[in-house]
């Protein structure tokens, strides 16, 4: 079913599991050696390992809400402009982002994501002396 839809919806689909806390059927939109840039932070490689570097700060969080502003694509390439927000026991943790993705054979290859790391620091909550 997935290899039948458009690249965007592909993105959508993610984003919208993304937002249900659904990692394992997330990352099932992820080619196998797919490449995830968290640009501030680093990239991952692979489907297990994203997997990893997501699953704790899912773990940590309420609720999800990534809301796509704006988003486009040009043949295999997505672009969207999100607002990300994670509900955290201190509060809402919110950070503007943009997000590339590019599709391969009906899934995610490259999902790379550009936002400011000190809006998202900024938010949590100071450590307890």
């Amino acid at each position: 079913m997935v290899n039948e839809m458009e690249p965007e919806q592909i993105v959508t689909k993610f984003i919208d599991y993304i937002n249900e806390m659904n990692l394992e059927q997330a990352v099932s939109l992820l080619s196998e050696n797919c490449e995830y840039d968290n640009v501030p932070m680093g990239k991952v490689f692979g489907r297990d390992a994203i997997h990893q570097q997501l699953m704790p700060m899912m773990d940590r969080c309420e609720q999800i809400e990534w809301i796509t502003r704006k988003q486009t694509s040009t043949g295999k390439t997505v672009m969207n402009e999100r607002l990300d927000k994670f509900l955290w026991p201190h509060g809402w943790v919110e950070m503007p982002c943009a997000g590339i993705f590019e599709i391969d054979n009906g899934e995610i290859a490259l999902w790379r994501d550009y936002f400011d790391l000190p809006t998202y620091i900024n938010q949590l909550p100071t450590p307890s002396e």
